[in-house]
């Protein structure tokens, strides 16, 4: 059977450039082979974003009704899913672990033909398996994850394959370019935003100038997100919030929120650098089997006794403070999310960022909106300043933040106060560290495989 698919694609080859031989104009033909694997990866981008995105979404829901149902078995679920995440990342992948983005950004950096078994090791079809196991493991055990950052490294990992797999005959695709936009792509089929995928690309990502990728990268934004509507439909992440009839003077607690909601960003961040400088310390697995268990039973012990919307991505808290009259929370929901966001992070199983981020920024907006008594409009601005605050602390792309939560909300009238709340709380940020937590954790990567380390936690790096 395995000879028989590989004389067919051998077979496929033959026939399609025997196609375009027969193409006369050598600058079109050189464009479109180009060109087909931008728009092949894009597809099965969106594909397996789509297949991704179904599946945690009903992993988390029926983890959440076996909790509301029997609240009881928390105490078993956490801590076993946990500990297998982490199991499954230590054992068969272990650049696999946590978000994605990190192990992107270092690929990019090393992203040339000297270092390609070493980019191997960070985006490879072992761990996009792995990555998805454990995040499922993960999101059905009430980890506070996200699946956005494993989507942007299962899509570079993809865009990087289709690169690799290229008969030596076709013209040559940056590497780099093909992994930037592979990153762009996955970050636009997991929240349907194609700016934001874009956006995203150049802020976060981008070493070179704009100019020599910007082309491939609307194409694969363009691609994967089309494909991903195929299948979904056109939807907003969020929906559409009443932010209608504002006063003028919201503009000051829309500073508030975002200066607060930036500096536990960053705060949460710095916890995180912190725990892995902890950890790799501990001399052996089983501490870090003890660190996973205990996570886990923490994050059942809060959901159990106090707030079970510590559980999950954080896009119920998202969904109920904008759509509905409770739109006030209690003082210690956002910081139960973010202390599950730490937890489930430093576990080194799979898992986003991203959501979780919005989620308990949404928090911090709420219990602002309640503290400050304002109208029901108001306190949906002030939510959605919130999630760009926050998510600006941790990743340090105001402009990326901003128009995630645009695009998601589809509310234009607002833009100015959502870019100045993420301006805002990327100048607080600085107060706490000058790098993103993708920033320090990526040099980590690097380092270890630089140096080959296989220690089960990268020791903390300071840029």
């Amino acid at each position: 059977m395995g000879n028989y698919y590989s004389r067919a694609f051998q077979t496929f080859r033959k026939v399609l450039k025997r196609s375009f031989d027969r193409i006369n104009n050598e600058k079109i033909k050189r464009n479109i082979l180009q060109a087909l694997p931008f728009w092949v990866a894009s597809i099965i981008t969106g594909l397996t974003a789509v297949f991704y995105s179904k599946v945690f979404a009903y992993l988390e829901y029926l983890g959440l009704s076996i909790f509301h149902h029997h609240n009881w078995a928390i105490f078993i679920l956490s801590p076993v899913c946990f500990l297998i995440a982490w199991w499954l990342v230590i054992r068969f992948a272990p650049n696999a672990r946590t978000s994605g983005i990190p192990q992107v950004m270092a690929a990019i950096e090393l992203a040339n033909p000297r270092h390609d078994k070493k980019v191997g090791k960070l985006l490879s079809l072992r761990i996009l398996v792995i990555k998805i196991l454990s995040s499922f493991f993960m999101i059905f055990g009430g980890g506070a994850i996200g699946k956005e950052g494993p989507t942007i490294q299962m899509a570079g990992t993809i865009f990087r394959k289709i690169n690799e797999w290229l008969p030596s005959w076709w013209p040559k695709i940056s590497k780099r370019n093909m992994i930037m936009a592979g990153a762009a792509a996955g970050l636009a089929a997991a929240f349907n935003t194609p700016l934001g995928g874009i956006v995203f690309a150049v802020e976060e990502l981008t070493k070179v100038h704009f100019s020599y990728f910007k082309t491939s990268l609307f194409t694969a934004v363009i691609i994967a997100g089309l494909t991903a509507q195929g299948l979904l439909g056109s939807y907003l992440y969020l929906g559409f919030p009443d932010v209608t009839h504002l006063s003028k003077l919201i503009i000051f607690p829309v500073l508030l929120v975002a200066a607060i909601a930036g500096l536990l960003g960053s705060l949460m961040s710095k916890v995180i650098l912190i725990i892995f400088d902890w950890k790799k310390k501990f001399k052996g697995k089983n501490q870090h089997i003890l660190y996973a268990l205990s996570c886990g039973i923490i994050i059942a012990a809060i959901a159990f006794f106090f707030d079970p919307r510590i559980l999950g991505s954080g896009k119920q808290i998202m969904t109920t403070s904008l759509f509905t009259v409770n739109k006030n929370v209690h003082w210690y929901t956002a910081i139960f999310r973010i202390l599950g966001t730490t937890l489930s992070f430093t576990t080194d199983a799979s898992g986003g960022i991203f959501a979780p981020a919005l989620g308990a920024g949404a928090g911090v907006g709420s219990l602002l909106a309640g503290w400050l008594g304002v109208s029901a409009s108001g306190s949906n601005l002030l939510i959605l300043c919130g999630m760009v605050g926050l998510l600006t602390g941790v990743t340090r792309t105001p402009f990326t933040s901003a128009i995630l939560v645009l695009e998601m909300t589809d509310r234009n009238s607002v833009i100015f106060h959502l870019m100045i709340a993420a301006l805002v709380a990327s100048i607080v940020s600085l107060l706490v560290d000058k790098h993103s937590l993708y920033d320090h954790i990526g040099v980590n990567f690097l380092h270890n495989l630089q140096h080959e380390n296989n220690d089960l936690t990268p020791p903390p790096a300071s840029k």
